[in-house]
């Protein structure tokens, strides 16, 4: 008040560039001395910080919520020396690195100050849901990402950028990202975008003691980094992941299988890096911005003929006396009722060089491609480990491939919902065990190759009429007494190695713990021109395959 109401006050060097919130406050203490007496006073601006170079971020704190009612200088006598009198609120930010604080909670404060720069894009809308996409609820889509800092950069791969990018994208491009689940028109399942309760993501960064070479085989993700679209927690979880002396940065993300699928969420990865890189040029347009009604989907299967898959059949079969008929009035609802899909953390990662996987797919069938020699081998060596543990003879063995309608329908590439199916082959474990691996591969390919947009129909068709089906499916596709699983998923086609944040592309490519029991997943490893093959097995499992002379002529165990 001495300075004609003016305040002057420095803005610490350490702080990166960004908008932040300038609050300031008169209290009167007349009547503080009882508790709700003091008198507040606020007044805030927005204000833009530009042109600094520093990286350390402020604690953020909610307002309301900074003051309790007997807090020193809340509840005050104003009688009592002057000199005694303590400022309230939280400590004075110094702008050194030490007043940064490394809690999930801080860092999520600091994540959601940062995501109302993006807000006002975001319009408030019912996404409607595909019938594919309500089939997967409860399942998540993740993987890791490493990269490597190859210069001396201290803004390698920074929180806050990578942040700012992934809300930017998010809300220019893939709004449903922030929605929450719920039912629609017609009973028909959307993702409801309130601006008044989005769904935020969860991200933090985490340091790990341990060497990067034993973070993979160590580190095992709990339900809280699942991204399964439930009411109750985040549909994004993102963690950046560094190490103690080490140059990697791991970014895991796991994102909701009711929205992605394992091209969209590619294609979500590169567009988030795209936006990232070009955080500086407001008029930035993605190249290929995404697709997000699923009326391209629809339109597109109104002029197929629905053609049944074999194993359709199959289940139907299987399950004939305990089917039950669900009106299709209350699919959207029963399936978006359902749990998340409990974790299962127990994985194994093999190494195949690029001279034994074609060892192995001529000693198997030369005339037959890599994935379906290695999907012979590993069959027959999962059908004996099973039997080895169980003690018993499963009646079926079943392998099971996705496949992408992206490549095989005229829906737009950049359709950004589910379009993948399942080709499942239901073998008898008798004929597995006694046939040739050449028999095995050839038996995989007659009921998985025939993928086609009539299948693809049939298989809408089942979850919309006939969803007992899908249940007896699931219940069938795991290893147990009676039954032996492969499901093997090739993501070497996947454009994975393109995703770049202004720094260079990734390393290494490194799998989730969150994926079914007996599924396997396949990257591409880019430091060779090998493979890596990610197991979802038990580790009783595994202790048998370990003893397999087949499986080791080809493959190193690395875990």
């Amino acid at each position: 008040m001495d300075n004609n109401s003016k305040l002057d006050i420095t803005i610490p060097k350490g702080i990166p560039d960004g908008d932040y919130l300038v609050w300031t406050e008169l209290i009167a203490l007349h009547q503080a001395k009882q508790v709700g007496g003091a008198q507040l006073y606020p007044n805030c601006v927005v204000i833009t910080v530009t042109g600094g170079t520093g990286t350390v971020l402020p604690e953020s704190y909610a307002i309301p919520g900074i003051y309790k009612s007997k807090d020193k200088g809340i509840l005050y006598d104003h009688g009592a020396d002057p000199s005694t009198y303590v400022i309230p609120g939280p400590p004075l930010f110094t702008g050194s690195s030490s007043s940064k604080s490394n809690t999930t909670s801080s860092t999520q404060k600091m994540l959601a100050a940062m995501l109302n720069t993006h807000l006002s894009s975001i319009k408030a809308q019912d996404i409607e849901l595909g019938t594919i996409d309500i089939a997967t609820f409860g399942a998540n889509v993740n993987g890791m990402i490493i990269y490597k800092n190859m210069t001396d950069d201290t803004e390698f791969m920074a929180t806050n950028r990578i942040t700012n990018g992934l809300y930017k994208v998010i809300a220019d491009y893939y709004p449903i990202v922030v929605g929450r689940p719920s039912i629609g028109k017609n009973r028909k399942g959307v993702i409801v975008v309130d601006l008044d309760n989005l769904c935020m993501p969860d991200i933090a960064e985490l340091s790990v003691k341990l060497p990067a070479e034993h973070f993979f085989e160590t580190c095992n993700y709990k339900n809280g980094d699942m991204a399964t679209f439930s009411r109750d927690h985040s549909a994004a979880i993102v963690r950046l992941i560094c190490f103690k002396d080490s140059p990697y940065i791991v970014l895991y993300i796991s994102l909701p299988h009711v929205i992605f699928d394992g091209t969209a969420i590619a294609a979500f990865l590169n567009n988030w890096a795209e936006c990232t890189r070009n955080l500086n040029n407001p008029d930035h347009k993605l190249k290929y911005p995404p697709v997000n009604d699923c009326k391209v989907v629809k339109d597109y299967f109104d002029t197929v003929t629905a053609i049944e898959p074999p194993h359709t059949k199959h289940f139907k079969d299987l399950g004939a006396k305990s089917l039950v008929k669900v009106p299709s009035s209350v699919i959207a609802a029963l399936l978006l009722a359902a749990p998340d899909i409990p974790a299962f953390e127990e994985q194994h990662l093999l190494h195949f060089t690029a001279e034994k996987l074609e060892q192995l797919r001529q000693d198997v069938d030369k005339a037959q491609t890599t994935n379906l020699a290695l999907a012979a081998v590993l069959t027959k060596t999962i059908l004996q480990a099973n039997i080895q543990m169980f003690n018993s003879m499963p009646t079926w063995s079943y392998v099971m491939f996705p496949y992408d309608c992206h490549h095989h329908t005229e829906v737009p590439m950049t359709y950004s919902g589910n379009l993948s199916f399942s080709a499942i082959a239901p073998l008898e474990s008798q004929t597995v065990l006694d046939g040739s691996y050449k028999e095995i591969a050839q038996a995989i390919k007659e009921h998985c190759s025939k993928v086609s947009s009539e299948y693809a129909k049939s298989l809408i068709y089942t979850v919309k009429n006939e969803i007992g089906i899908l249940f007896q499916a699931g219940i069938s596709l795991c290893n147990l007494p009676d039954m032996s699983y492969v499901g093997l998923t090739n993501l070497c086609y996947m454009s994975l190695y393109s995703i770049d944040f202004g720094y260079g592309g990734p390393k290494i490519l490194s799998n989730g713990y969150f994926i079914h029991e007996g599924m396997q997943r396949i990257y591409s490893n880019k430091q060779d021109g090998s493979i890596d093959l990610f197991m979802n097995v038990k580790d009783d499992l595994f202790e048998y395959l370990k003893k397999s002379d087949k499986l080791l002529k080809y493959a190193d165990i690395i875990f």
